[in-house]
């Protein structure tokens, strides 16, 4: 087996790899969480109209994602194929979420609506640049099966503590705000400025400190975007990865873009700027949620890679989901004013999140030799640039759908200046179907794609074998 195969990395490189994810994930989380609800309860737009902005972006995503990842395949530079993208794209990435947040107070829907759509194709190309080639550095610095878990366990780690920190910052940033005697809006462009800020520097240090290993001969001419996505589709693993991937985000994301309409306006009874005694502290009711519930994420992180070494990707992952789903559904039981028993499930949930976070990215880096083998290409930037649009294709069709359903039940937007406000009976309904039964049929879907992935450690081992047999013949 070559070197770069079996060699482990030094817990210097995976701490530094992991730690990009903390700008990435946090970026991505206060869109994810905080995005819909500025858009109905700060901007203004009414939500069906509002979901057509996420729509909108759907067809940039088809473009974006896997050009960039088409375009990081076929870099040639000193640096290597993927650094590049993350020293020239690390700051404005940081700079393009500020924008984000900055809709202009104008009485026309259609130009608010415009004006968040283009902000939002902004942040999400610099997203782009940015994560693709990132992610496509994890197959890329080892092939092999465990210490893949293991680098993804890093950035797991990352991920989750960055939307730790959003969800428990950022809110509380906001109040703070609006306490002090601020607009909400400018405690989001805040937040957005502030994490934007932290999330750029590890990315340059990537840039900087970590070395692609991707072995030169390997490199053979490459084929044309229409040909590539041909060939990614004929893998099989990538059908079943990607189902997995589609389903596991598009759950999270359609409880997270509600969760915000459903602590307000059913939990805390319609208290806009609601708090709970949290540690001794007066916090944001959803900090206080997500607290609890990420850093249970974070200390499940150990118990899933035991798992995965244990058993496989694949089992650990259906065990975890398993019990994200039975969780869910008790979401449905929550009635108002039980923030004590919402912060007991919170601390359920967080262990079925921690498997949805860590496993379905070390499952997703393994079909890169499935396919090398087939095509003598490794094309992990392809891969991974479907991948992005995969996450987010599934994340603004969710969100369309939620904020259409809103829409349609009646959710009403509250005045500027109200920190009292109630929905009627069928929004509130439709809120809480979307946050606990929808989610949790969603996640039932990544059990049986998950069920009959085909590539067990068995299989990854035999065909590393099967590459490095090849590999010896050429060098022969």
């Amino acid at each position: 087996m070559s070197e770069l195969s079996k060699k482990q990395l030094p817990f210097w490189l995976k701490l530094l790899y992991g730690s990009g994810d903390f700008g990435i994930s946090s970026v991505g989380t206060m869109r994810g969480l905080f995005l819909a609800i500025y858009l109905t309860d700060v901007v203004g737009l009414e939500p069906r109209l509002a979901s057509w902005g996420g729509l909108f972006g759907i067809i940039w995503d088809a473009i974006n994602d896997p050009l960039v990842g088409l375009l990081t395949d076929r870099m040639r530079s000193p640096w290597g194929r993927r650094r590049p993208f993350l020293l020239w794209f690390a700051i404005p990435f940081g700079l393009s979420f500020i924008i984000l947040w900055s809709a202009p107070k104008w009485d026309s829907q259609i130009a608010l609506l415009i004006y968040v759509t283009l902000s939002f194709m902004l942040a999400d190309t610099l997203q782009t640049l940015i994560s693709v080639p990132y992610l496509s550095l994890t197959p890329e610095l080892t092939r092999d099966y465990d210490e893949r878990t293991k680098l993804t366990s890093f950035r797991s780690f990352f991920q989750l503590a960055g939307t730790l920190a959003i969800s428990v910052v950022a809110p509380n940033i906001v109040n703070g705000v609006v306490i002090s005697g601020g607009t909400p809006q400018q405690g989001y462009m805040l937040a957005g400025a502030i994490f934007g800020a932290i999330g750029a520097v590890p990315l340059i240090l990537i840039a900087l400190f970590i070395k692609e290993k991707t072995p030169p001969e390997q490199q053979v001419e490459a084929l044309p975007l229409m040909a590539t996505l041909r060939v990614a589709w004929q893998n099989v693993p990538f059908r079943y990865a990607a189902g997995i991937f589609m389903l596991n985000w598009a759950a999270g994301d359609m409880i997270i873009a509600v969760f915000q309409h459903f602590l307000r306006y059913w939990v805390a009874q319609g208290n806009l700027i609601a708090t709970v005694n949290f540690l001794g502290l007066d916090i944001a009711i959803v900090s206080a949620f997500f607290a609890i519930m990420m850093s249970v994420s974070i200390l499940f992180i150990p118990f899933w890679l035991w798992v995965a070494r244990l058993r496989n990707k694949r089992e650990a992952y259906i065990l975890g989901m398993g019990f994200w789903v039975i969780v869910q559904l008790m979401f449905f039981t929550i009635q108002p004013g039980q923030v004590n028993y919402l912060l007991i499930i919170a601390a359920l949930t967080g262990v079925g999140v921690s498997a949805a976070y860590v496993l379905p990215d070390s499952i997703f880096a393994d079909i890169i030799e499935w396919d090398e083998l087939r095509t003598r290409r490794r094309q992990e930037g392809v891969y991974f640039g479907i991948r992005a649009f995969i996450r987010k294709l599934s994340g603004a069709l969710v969100v369309f759908l939620a904020l259409q359903l809103l829409g349609w039940f009646g959710y009403q937007n509250p005045p500027d200046v109200a920190t009292q406000f109630t929905q009627p009976d069928s929004a509130l309904m439709v809120i809480r179907l979307l946050v606990s039964p929808f989610g949790a049929l969603m996640l039932s879907g990544t059990i049986i794609l998950a069920w009959f992935f085909p590539l067990s450690r068995e299989k990854h081992q035999r065909i590393q074998n099967l590459l490095e047999r090849r590999k010896a013949r050429m060098v022969k």
